[in-house]
């Protein structure tokens, strides 16, 4: 029931937001009481709380599996890393805009726990732009905690565009954005 709950609340939160949802259209599409949601949930808030918190927490044990792999190089890793959030856009979409657009509805409390999950996803990222500089295959020249946001930043706005049906599929579209990481755009063999 409780799996019930959450999912429900993930359409409902992603299609109408979470301020817009009541907890009755939550039961009511569910065809249960609130008296089945209050026995898994304080409140909605915890509800969301909930959904934040198990999509960062996912994606930090898949992007920590990644990085303990010594038999991978940095590009490889920066490779992974990145192909991981586009090909979650395919099952995790709508838990990805709920946890970036509705986040700001959590408490202090709550927030401050998402935020430190988010924290440490990025401080992993920013370690191995540092590894690979150190290694020799990131360039020096640039701030690894600059280069960190720049690729969450391209990376985390994908679910609101990406269609994984569409005519790029995940593996080039993770192929393009390292490819734009790592090398940019200008042309250098041309003019």
């Amino acid at each position: 029931m409780k799996e019930k709950i959450i999912e429900t609340s993930i359409e409902l939160f992603d299609r109408k937001g979470f301020k817009e949802t009541s907890v009755q259209e939550i039961v009511e599409a569910m065809g249960v009481t609130k008296g089945a949601f209050y026995y898994y949930f304080k409140s909605k808030e915890e509800l969301l709380r909930d959904i934040c918190l198990t999509y960062i927490e996912d994606l930090l044990q898949q992007q920590e599996r990644i990085l303990r792999d010594e038999n991978k190089d940095c590009t490889t890793k920066l490779y992974e890393i990145v192909y991981m959030l586009i090909h979650n856009i395919r099952t995790r979409r709508k838990s990805a805009r709920i946890f970036f657009r509705e986040m700001r509805h959590l408490h202090e409390e709550h927030l401050q726990e998402i935020k430190a999950k988010r924290r440490a996803f990025r401080e992993n990222y920013q370690k191995l732009i540092e590894e690979g500089i150190a290694e020799g295959e990131f360039k020096q020249t640039h701030t690894p905690h600059m280069v960190t946001f720049g690729i969450l930043g391209i990376t985390n706005w994908s679910y609101y565009w990406f269609n994984p049906d569409g005519e790029i599929s995940e593996e080039k579209l993770a192929e393009i954005y390292v490819d734009l990481i790592l090398n940019g755009i200008k042309n250098r063999e041309g003019k």
